[in-house]
């Protein structure tokens, strides 16, 4: 992980091998920082943009040499897309962007110049800046035996000393929803036979136990005792076990509970209804949900939002084995009800219903989380995940934390027609109905499991793992996990009790360990 440090040099006498730079589109005026460098160059930033023909739009990036007239060797502009306003997507975007460039030309030392925002955003866009910095960064290396040679520092420049308490606290946060982030992709982008469900829970439980969460593991004959028919029978055709983790964040004086409850299938070949080669690819990214929990889960501690929060992981394989659930079969579920197999690649909802009814006997609100349907992906691309839920407020929360994290959310409705759509005729419900509206019949399942709970689910299956250049940017590379969700959660449960916690709002500065990594 990149070392970062806060310092309030003047950027033109701190030496480094690139400072990086923001600079708006369609205006002819360079402000800020960027317009102090271009005098101390004199004029050079300003010409060479013009030359290049650089738009600024968000994303977009051009590298200036100094020449030894001030002290960093070259300059990172980075485009902001329009102003006057700095937005926290285009500043995290900006970053990303800046490190992938220096990656590029094999810089390990990077500054970034002051942002030139009002006071009471500082903190906020510093956050935004340093999950840039950080996310950009990434890269899954650990099977490589000759990685690529990352980006080692980089100095946050406070414009003075009354900025620098607002910016010591955006990196603080930065720091820990980004590595919260990190942790999720690596559990994802593990091949799936090394992270097996059973290696999952033990992974689980060490890091919940370091952070001082409680844990509890069920395996088969736990959840066979409490009636969990679903994730029972999607696991019966392979030879690994499933496991439900349950972790707990409880702090002093919290009042309702919040469960978090993530899809954790391992590997999904889709059973007996077996999926092509194509579509097997990635695959080990159906366990997307559960490492989004569980990486929020260990985060908890250091946010301390003041409210109660479980974490469910519902974690399986799902095989075409001598014991793999049939179509025509019809398992029984924890609360009660019967569900008929008519497509046995529509597992995750029967890992999730087992979950959910779980958590409907433990919490107030209920959130689940999963890489569900195919359906989903076609509605929106790679560019948001679905929102579907029964309760409008939560919703609306989970939106708003999404917009704050840069995690597009979009609403489904939830029409009586999709659940009547589920409904069985030889069981209480089907598990499959047909492709056309399958994202939202999935939801419509789900809710039969939440006890009347106010509910929310997020179908991430759009942005849990891009595998085109669709949908990708400087901090979402393509053929990688994105760890989608992480942020959204945070966002949410730190303004939950208390009202909004961002940084610079009397939020508590996160109490950092060590670095969240998979192994």
């Amino acid at each position: 992980m990149i070392h970062l440090q806060v310092l309030t040099t003047d950027p033109r006498r701190h030496a480094c091998e690139a400072l990086v730079v923001g600079v708006f589109a369609g205006v002819r005026e360079l402000g800020g920082a960027a317009a102090h460098l271009d005098r101390a160059l004199g004029g050079e930033l300003r010409r060479t943009l013009d030359e290049e023909a650089f738009s600024a739009r968000p994303g977009e990036t051009a590298v200036i040499h100094t020449q030894g007239r001030i002290a960093p060797r070259r300059l990172i502009v980075a485009g902001l897309g329009p102003g006057p306003e700095l937005e926290g997507e285009r500043v995290r975007t900006a970053a990303a962007a800046a490190v992938r460039r220096a990656q590029d030309l094999h810089l390990q030392h990077l500054a970034f110049a002051p942002l030139a925002a009002p006071a009471d955003r500082l903190a906020a866009l510093t956050q935004a800046r340093v999950e840039g910095i950080l996310l950009g960064a990434y890269r899954f290396t650990r099977y490589l035996n000759a990685p690529p040679r990352p980006v080692r520092r980089a100095d946050i420049l406070a414009a003075d000393r009354e900025d620098r308490e607002a910016v010591e606290q955006g990196v603080a946060w930065g720091r820990l929803f980004a590595e919260a982030t990190v942790f999720a992709r690596d559990l994802v982008n593990e091949p799936p036979s090394d992270l097996t469900p059973a290696r999952f829970a033990d992974l689980a439980a060490s890091r919940a136990r370091e952070r001082g969460l409680g844990v509890e593991v069920l395996g088969p004959e736990a959840m066979a005792r409490l009636g969990m028919g679903g994730v029972l029978g999607v696991a019966r055709g392979s030879r690994e076990e499933p496991r439900l983790v349950v972790l707990t964040y409880a702090p002093q004086g919290a009042g309702r509970t919040v469960a978090l409850v993530g899809k954790g299938l391992t590997f999904d070949s889709g059973g007996l209804d077996l999926k092509t080669a194509e579509q097997m690819q990635t695959m080990k990214s159906d366990m997307a949900g559960a490492a989004a929990v569980l990486a929020t889960m260990t985060a908890l501690p250091a946010l301390a939002p003041r409210v109660r929060v479980l974490g469910l992981l519902g974690l399986a394989e799902n095989m075409p084995g001598p014991g793999a659930m049939k179509p025509g079969d019809i398992l029984r579920i924890m609360n009660g009800r019967t569900v008929e197999i008519t497509n046995t690649d529509a597992e995750g909802r029967l890992v999730l219903a087992d979950a959910l009814a779980y958590a409907a006997e433990r919490a107030d609100v209920l959130i689940d989380i999963a890489t569900l349907t195919g359906g989903a992906h076609v509605a929106l691309g790679p560019f948001a995940a679905a929102l579907l839920g029964t309760d409008a407020g939560l919703m609306e929360a989970l939106r708003a934390a999404g917009d704050a994290a840069g995690e597009r959310l979009w609403p489904l409705p939830l029409y009586e027609e999709y659940t009547e759509a589920m409904r069985g005729r030889v069981a209480d419900l089907r598990n499959s109905a047909g492709r056309y509206g399958s994202a939202e019949k999935a939801a419509a399942f789900l809710r039969e499991f939440t006890a009347g709970r106010p509910w929310a689910h997020l179908d991430i299956a759009p942005v849990a793992f891009l595998e085109s250049e669709e949908g990708t940017g400087p901090y979402r590379p393509r053929d990688c996990a994105t760890g989608f969700g992480v942020r959204t959660f945070l966002h949410y449960l730190a303004r939950l009790e208390t009202g909004p916690q961002r940084p610079g709002r009397a939020a508590p500065r996160p109490r950092i360990r060590k670095p969240l990594r998979a192994a």
